[in-house]
C-alpha cells in the first residue's frame, strides 16, 4: 500500500484543440490512491510529520526511559479530497484522522471518508473556509485542552504539499518523450485551482526543472473564482460565499504563494463557467471513459471550448500540452445526468 502511486499513465489525446495542438497529454491524477491529486501534497505532508514526530517521540525516549508515545492524530477541513487523502495516508501510517466538511459536501463522499477508516467524519460550515474554522478553533482546541497533540494538515498551503504536488511535473519530464531531448520542451500545463495547492506544486516543479517558459494555465469556475479576483485586486481577495457547483475548488481565499506565482507571466489565470464544465464532463466520460468532477473537469473543458489558444498565444500543430485531471471524489453518474438536464433545461428558457 502506497501514500502516492507511481507515475499513472499519460494518455495521448490528439483530438483535444486540434488541428491546433496535437501533442495534448492528460496526466491522470485520478488513479492516485485517494482518487486525485491530493494524495501527493497531502501524503507528504502526513510522512513529513509524522516523521518528524518519531524522531522527536525517540529523542525524549532516549532521554526519559518511559512507555511508547502515542501516534500523531491528523486533523484536516477539506471538501472531501484532501480529507480522503489525510484519511488514506494516516490510516496507512497506523494513525487517527479527523476530517471536517462542509455542508455542501455529498453524503457519497462522507461515506467515503468513513469507509477510508477516519476516526471522525463532520460536517459543518457553509464553505471550506468555515469547516476549517470550526476544525482548528474547536476541534483540535479541545483536544490540546485533553492533553493530546492534534496535527493540522492543511489542504493547500504547507511546503511539504507544494512539494508533493510537484511531483506531477517530476514525473512528466520522464514520461513524455518529448521532454528527454536535450532541449527539453513542455509548452504548457494546464491545471484548476481552489486554494492553490496544485498549482504551487506546478510550478515549484517546472521552476526545479528549468522549464520557466512553459505556461500554466489556472482554471477556475465562475463563483470559485478566488485566484481571477485576487490577481485582478493585486492582493488576496476573500469571497463572500461559494457560489460555483464545482464545490471542491471551493476555498474563498487562495494561498499566497499561489498568488506570488499568479503574478509572473507565465502564469494564465481563466475562468469558465459551471455549464461548460459539466459540459466538459459528460464530454470526458463519452470519450475517455473516465468520470470526473466539474472541478476537474474544468480543465479539459478549456479544450473543448477552445480557449487554450487565448490562454497560451503562439501554440503550434507541434506544441506540447499536459492537461492534468486533478481527479476526485465529489462525483456520481447521478450527478452528471443532473447536470445534463439542468443545462437542458437551462437551454429551453
Amino acid at each position: 500500500m502506497t501514500i502516492s502511486a507511481p507515475p499513472p499513465p499519460g494518455t495521448r489525446i490528439p483530438w483535444i484543440e486540434t488541428p491546433l495542438v496535437s501533442n495534448v497529454f492528460l496526466k491522470l491524477e485520478n488513479l492516485q490512491p485517494a482518487a486525485s491529486f491530493k494524495s501527493r501534497g497531502i501524503g507528504n505532508f502526513v510522512l513529513s510529520k509524522l516523521a518528524a514526530a518519531t524522531a522527536a517521540a525517540q529523542a525524549g525516549a532516549a532521554a526519559a526511559p518511559g512507555g511508547a508515545p502515542p501516534r500523531p492524530h491528523f486533523y484536516c477541513s477539506s471538501g472531501g479530497n484532501a480529507g480522503l487523502a489525510c484519511v488514506h495516508a494516516a490510516v496507512t501510517l497506523g494513525c487517527d484522522a479527523t476530517v471536517v466538511v462542509p455542508l455542501s459536501t455529498p453524503d457519497s463522499t462522507v461515506g467515503k471518508l468513513r469507509q477510508a477508516g477516519a476516526a471522525r467524519v463532520l460536517r459543518l460550515g457553509a464553505s471550506w473556509q468555515e469547516a476549517d474554522d470550526y476544525l482548528t478553533q474547536t476541534l483540535m482546541a479541545d483536544a490540546r485542552a485533553a492533553g493530546q497533540a492534534p496535527v493540522y494538515v492543511p489542504p493547500f498551503d504547507a511546503p511539504e504539499v507544494w512539494d508533493g504536488n510537484a511531483g506531477i511535473v517530476r514525473e512528466i519530464a520522464r514520461q513524455l518523450p518529448l521532454l528527454r531531448e536535450p532541449a527539453p520542451r513542455l509548452d504548457a500545463v494546464v491545471c484548476s485551482v481552489g486554494g492553490g495547492g496544485l498549482l504551487c506544486g506546478i510550478v515549484q516543479g517546472l521552476d526545479e526543472l528549468g522549464l520557466s517558459r512553459t505556461k500554466v494555465v489556472a482554471v477556475e469556475t465562475e463563483g470559485a473564482d478566488s485566484l481571477a479576483q485576487a490577481v485582478a485586486a493585486g492582493g488576496l481577495v476573500t469571497l463572500p460565499c461559494i457560489s460555483s457547483l464545482a464545490t471542491s475548488l471551493g476555498a474563498r481565499r487562495v494561498c499566497q504563494q499561489a498568488l506570488d506565482y499568479a503574478a509572473r507571466g507565465s502564469v494564465a489565470n481563466l475562468v469558465l463557467s459551471d455549464a461548460e464544465a459539466a459540459a466538459a464532463c459528460r464530454r470526458f466520460l463519452d470519450e475517455e471513459r473516465l468520470l470526473v468532477e466539474l472541478a476537474c473537469a474544468v480543465c479539459p473543458a478549456v479544450c473543448y471550448a477552445g480557449k487554450l489558444a487565448d490562454a497560451v498565444p503562439g501554440l503550434t500543430e507541434d506544441s506540447v500540452v499536459v492537461v492534468v485531471v486533478c481527479g476526485g471524489s465529489n462525483v456520481s453518474w447521478d450527478m452528471v445526468a443532473k447536470y445534463v438536464a439542468d443545462e437542458a433545461d437551462a437551454a429551453q428558457t
